[in-house]
């Protein structure tokens, strides 16, 4: 039975079963908050702390705003904390330690809720927040200013770790509030980079305090007071050797104290500190580790195969008790151990610690990893942690074993977004494991198609149906549903509609089989199943069946809670809608997928492509190309064309629209051809393959290749010669030829829908063709009769792009001089092709009548600081088209004219917190 080692007064461990007390130097360490998963007050630091005056006084001096930048083991932490407690600014201080790869926005600001609460003088009193899945994190910012308004003299707010903050989201929001935030809010930043917090505004105007690592490095005064209050004596020449050859480093100078205290010959071991980090290690293993009582050292030595460990796992692995005693001394007596959570269940090692224990353990038990490796991932297998459990399985040697742990696991993965994890998870079994392992081979089928490799994935599928005879019986269904959904993902890549069918089919036969419901996984299926069957149907211009589809495959997914799967529903279902002639709604449904995607953390995943992909659609479609520009380069970054050449070929259609818009003929026609190239890669037509024909025929016109584009229609069958789209490129042709009169003969059967056109769109542009054609040939009421009826069609979606592909600026003056119902409309067209911004929508006549939209508060939250529409613009990624469009859809919701007026009329109404000098 292992004992825990007890803390005695003085610092030491006192003994366990007679052996010799270890004495642990008063040094701080590794200083750390109580709690890594909480917010509060500073925490005293205790021992010995170095009197670093020339940081402190920094420190006393800086800013409003102080960064503390530098490498891991600088010193950054204990700096602060000893400077709080010599500055006397213990009862003013909030800290806040960022959790490990922190993603969680609300989380984090509850901790700074809670810092902010433990600390704050006077009447002062910041509301606590208790979490809630629907808890806007801006939202609790706007709280938190608002709270902050009255504050009484100044506090500062410590938040360390900063470089874990992996939220975008919140360190948008922590911009804000450095900005906003009343001036007795002092900020101190500990990293270790830079963050993209626009602090440069700061640095130019003198409002930032940066400390760096060179201003960290340790003096020689400075690793005196360290050694001294370890009780350690090194003569002159050996101190100055030992900070030269660790550099000044915090952490080799804490370690070498430690190593050093009571030591026979400091000297000696002093000189001996140096050369490389292998013998750095083994001297630190022999001063350090074998210290340890042999309870204690048998513990940090086999459970330094772990990333993490709690007591229960410690036990498993030492095959005794009270390692969770052990791990909480050692956490309190900063030995390298660190709590990551409040109940101080899970532990972590130092990283150099653990680099040193491992290094230690392979030196001296090499035998006993496998068995440590396979215990711990029998343990993770056990309490549902089956990541660990497979990279322990393959740390181990168990092949077999942890193919089934993945296998077991693969859906769950797919399904919660984590195709990453198990693409790296695949990256470690050996090419002999998966070459004779149906199961394995599956996975890894899955993963190539994931990739884009489809070649590849049509090997391993081979290989997995060749060894599927291998598959024990208990097993067999859960093999099959993976190779159905293969299936089902390789006719959809395709888009082989047929194929698709037939394979949906068959993976819902196989869902509700007796022997695989058990699973569990039937409703994840099918919702799978219905999404991957509509988004197949759309890209065939089957629209009723695939919304009919994607709308129960969505309904299903949201109701079972797998977002990931609404976002790959969401995306083809805003494309249906933009075929369909609505692209405002289009634009809605995909924002609704951006979103989601965003809250989860998979902005760049691929499945949200398509919904970027259709944004960038819209607006190019109603003429809003600046904002159309930056939703491509996000689509173009997250897709893989090769996993999804039908969606890549909307995608190459957007980039060819955007670029035709702009007059970028050249680019244009690079689009199209390469949407081109993916058409020949799927099976069945797809549904904007004849519109992007016809675009590709008009490029050629218009970059005077008339003959070539005529031949390029003379080729065409019948049935695409007589398509609305190719009947309306080949009217662009005739009047590019000086034949108006063949121009009107060739979009005749689209006027009178006899020659109808797959999307509604294109009408708009045939009318604007007969329009110009009309007008050349003399008929002027004709031509106003076509163009009114264009603009009647394109005004109630705000449909832009025709007239700028077709420009007529003079039929359109004259028009709008001719009692046209369309007024607004033709000047926003007149002021795009003269250069202009389009004006935006009008808002409600009445304040609030109708609520801001999120993008709308995100930029109202930006208007009581001095930042210009440029600098908003570049704060939130956005054009500043876009930040001005917003902001008069703002004035005109509030009913104000002024940015100060509609500051304070936001504050009166509670959107913003109120100022500071009101209070």
């Amino acid at each position: 039975m292992m004992t825990a080692p007890m803390v005695d007064t003085d610092g030491s461990l006192l003994p366990i079963e007679g052996t010799e007390p270890m004495q642990v130097p008063d040094i701080v360490l590794f200083a750390h908050p109580q709690s890594l998963a909480s917010g509060g007050p500073y925490q005293p630091v205790t021992g010995t702390v170095v009197d670093r005056r020339a940081l402190f006084d920094r420190l006393a001096g800086a800013s409003r705003v102080t960064q503390v930048t530098a490498p891991p083991g600088s010193g950054k932490t204990v700096l602060l904390r000893s400077w709080i407690g010599e500055a006397g600014l213990v009862e003013r201080a909030g800290w806040v330690l960022v959790q490990r790869q922190e993603r969680d926005a609300q989380r984090f600001w509850i901790l700074v809720i809670e810092a902010l609460g433990a600390t704050l003088p006077g009447s002062t009193r910041v509301r606590s927040l208790t979490p809630a899945p629907d808890l806007d994190s801006w939202a609790i910012v706007e709280r938190l200013l608002e709270d902050l308004g009255s504050l009484e003299g100044p506090v500062w707010l410590v938040i360390d770790d900063l470089h874990e903050l992996r939220s975008t989201e919140a360190l948008s929001q922590l911009e804000l509030l450095l900005m906003r935030s009343p001036a007795q809010l002092r900020f101190v930043l500990a990293t270790r980079h830079d963050q993209r917090l626009g602090l440069h505004r700061l640095r130019l105007e003198g409002g930032l305090t940066e400390i760096r690592a060179a201003d960290l490095r340790f003096t020689l005064a400075e690793a005196r007071a360290l050694l001294d209050g370890g009780g350690v004596t090194l003569s002159e020449a050996a101190l100055a050797q030992l900070v030269e050859r660790t550099e000044g480093w915090a952490a080799g100078l804490r370690l070498a104290a430690l190593s050093l205290a009571g030591h026979p010959e400091p000297d000696r071991f002093a000189a001996e500190f140096s050369g490389s980090e292998r013998t750095v290690a083994e001297y630190l293993l022999a001063e350090v580790l074998d210290r340890q009582p042999e309870p204690v050292r048998r513990l940090l030595l086999r459970t330094s195969v772990l990333d993490r460990v709690n007591g229960p796992l410690a036990d498993v692995l030492t095959e005794a008790v009270g390692g969770e005693r052990i791990l909480q001394d050692l956490d309190e007596a900063n030995a390298f151990v660190v709590s990551l959570d409040a109940r101080r269940f899970w532990f972590r090692y130092h990283r150099l610690f653990a680099d040193l224990l491992q290094l230690e353990l392979r030196r001296t038990a090499p035998a006993e990893l496998p068995a440590l490796h396979a215990a711990a991932a029998t343990w993770y297998s056990e309490h549902g942690e089956p990541i660990e459990a497979v990279r322990h399985a393959q740390a181990a040697g168990l092949w077999s074993v942890a193919a089934r742990l993945l296998a077991d696991h693969w859906f769950a993965l797919y399904f919660d977004g984590r195709a990453a994890t198990a693409h790296d998870l695949l990256t470690g079994f050996p090419a002999g494991a998966v070459e004779v392992d149906a199961e394995l081979a599956a996975l890894m089928a899955s993963d190539e198609l994931n990739g884009g490799a489809l070649p590849q994935a049509q090997r391993y599928l081979a290989l997995a149906i060749e060894k599927s005879t291998s598959v024990p019986p208990d097993r067999r269904g859960a093999f099959q549903l993976r190779v159905a959904v293969l299936r089902l993902f390789l006719a959809r890549q395709r888009s082989d509609l047929p194929a698709v069918v037939e394979e949906t089919q068959a993976l819902l036969a196989l869902a509700e089989a007796p022997d695989t419901a058990q699973l569990g996984l039937g409703d994840q299926l099918r919702a799978l199943a219905l999404i991957g069957l509509g988004a197949a149907q759309l890209w065939t211009a089957r629209l009723d069946e695939a919304e009919r589809h994607l709308e129960q495959g969505l309904a299903l997914a949201h109701r079972i809670e797998r977002p990931f799967l609404e976002i790959a529903g969401l995306g083809p279902w805003a494309m249906v809608a933009g075929i369909r002639s609505s692209f405002t709604l289009g634009a809605e449904r995909s924002r609704q997928a951006i979103e989601l995607a965003r809250r989860h953390g998979w902005a760049e995943e691929p499945t949200v492509a398509v919904a970027y992909a259709i944004q960038a659609y819209a607006m190019v479609g109603q003429g809003r190309l600046e904002e159309a520009e930056p939703w491509l380069d996000r689509a173009e970054r997250a897709l893989r064309v090769e996993v999804e050449p039908a969606a890549g070929l909307l995608l190459r259609c957007a980039r060819g629209g955007l670029e035709l818009a702009r007059g970028r003929d050249q680019a244009a026609l690079r689009a199209f051809r390469a949407a081109e190239a993916l058409a020949e890669l799927l099976v069945v037509p797809h549904a904007l393959a004849t519109g992007m024909r016809g675009h590709l025929l008009q490029l050629l016109v218009r970059v005077g290749e008339t003959d070539r584009a005529e031949r390029a229609f003379a080729e065409l069958d019948d049935q695409g010669r007589e398509s609305g789209e190719m009947r309306t490129a080949l009217a662009a042709l005739r009047l590019a030829q000086d034949d108006p009169e063949a121009a009107t003969v060739a979009l005749a059967p689209v006027l009178d829908h006899t020659a109808p056109v797959a999307i509604p769109h294109w009408l708009v542009q045939a009318f604007l063709l007969e329009a110009i054609a009309r007008d050349a040939l003399g008929e002027t009421r004709t031509a106003e009769s076509a163009l009114e009826r264009a603009l009647n069609l394109a005004e109630p979606d705000g449909v832009l792009y025709p007239f700028l592909f077709h420009p007529a600026p003079g039929l359109l003056e004259r028009h709008s001089r001719h009692h046209t119902s369309h007024a607004s409309l033709v000047a926003e067209i007149l002021n795009l092709l003269a250069g202009k911004s389009p004006a935006p929508s009008p808002g409600e006549p009445e304040p609030l009548r109708e609520s801001l939209s999120d993008s709308e508060k995100r930029i109202l939250r930006y208007l009581p600081t001095h930042l210009s529409a440029p600098e908003i613009a570049g704060e939130l990624y956005l054009s500043v088209h876009t930040v001005k469009s917003h902001t008069y859809h703002i004035y005109a919701k509030l009913g104000t004219h002024k940015r100060a007026e509609t500051v304070a009329r936001a504050r009166a109404l509670g959107l913003l917190a109120p100022s500071s000098r009101q209070r």
